[in-house]
């Protein structure tokens, strides 16, 4: 949190990688306990809700090695950022709602939907607009579905405002793209700093620091703002009306078709094993 700059009231963040978190500063502490919902606290004692999904990035990046494997195939050696680059930009070519498809990058079991284990499944009817820009907007969005659920608990259930939310992890390397689905999903503008990459080590060195060289009235998220990231260059992304309805046509979807998942859970043996 101090790492990101994400200690004042109503601001979070997000980090993304196998599996995502975020957590958001709460302006009190909420009506009951949920279990999708870890209660921490930032440094100077806020109350801080997080959630936590267990997958995220994993099932995007099996897909694009298998895009890798077909260029190679056809004798085209892919440089991996490019890869990426090009297929997460394929993302805002896409209908709203990804054309009606459907994916769960369940690697593993997945507690904010109850589901026990992985089952990495991809979905879809007759009728959806089955392209390659929904094929990875779909992914996209499926990576953070887990992650919505349970913000839809703090943003729906408690009331909680949140102003800002900085992002860090791999998925955000391209620009735009992961910030705009993250915009979406959280209905919130989503930021990405040159100082995302520093994380826990960075964190405490600057709370050493404020602790060493703090004015006794000066509060840590105003340290923060005014003596450490006060020149740090950062991107805001406001969220997409567009955007944000097709990723509430998809968490609908993504909701109604936990079912499916199941049944995979249930029926599909691994290795000869249930």
């Amino acid at each position: 949190m101090v790492a990101t700059n994400s200690v004042r009231k109503r601001t979070g963040n997000i980090s993304v990688g196998t599996s995502v978190f975020a957590m958001i500063v709460l302006e009190k502490e909420l009506s009951k306990v949920y279990p999708e919902i870890d209660m921490v606290t930032t440094p100077d004692g806020s109350p801080v809700g997080m959630v936590h999904a267990n997958n995220c990035s994993s099932d995007i990046n099996a897909w694009l090695g298998l895009f890798r494997e077909f260029s190679e195939a056809m004798g085209y050696e892919v440089d991996t950022g490019k890869l990426f680059s090009v297929m997460f930009n394929k993302a805002l070519e896409a209908d709203p709602d990804g054309g009606g498809l459907l994916s769960y990058g369940y690697y593993s079991g997945e507690n904010i939907t109850g589901i026990d284990k992985g089952r990495p499944l991809f979905v879809r009817s007759p009728e959806s607009n089955f392209n390659l820009a929904n094929f990875m907007r779909t992914h996209l969005f499926t990576a953070f579905g887990a992650l919505k659920l349970g913000m839809d608990i703090l943003t729906k259930n408690e009331h909680v405002a949140i102003d800002s939310i900085l992002a860090h992890g791999g998925l955000f390397k391209t620009p735009v793209v992961g910030q705009r689905i993250v915009a979406a999903a959280m209905n919130v503008p989503v930021s990405v700093m040159s100082t995302a990459g520093e994380g826990g080590a960075w964190g405490m060195a600057l709370l050493a620091s404020y602790m060493i060289n703090k004015d006794q009235q000066e509060s840590l998220d105003v340290f923060l703002e005014q003596k450490v990231f006060s020149d740090v260059q950062g991107e805001e992304v406001s969220p997409d009306a567009s955007d944000v309805k097709g990723f509430e046509a998809f968490i609908e979807r993504y909701r109604n078709g936990l079912a499916i998942e199941q049944a995979a859970v249930d029926h599909l043996v691994e290795n000869g094993r249930e």
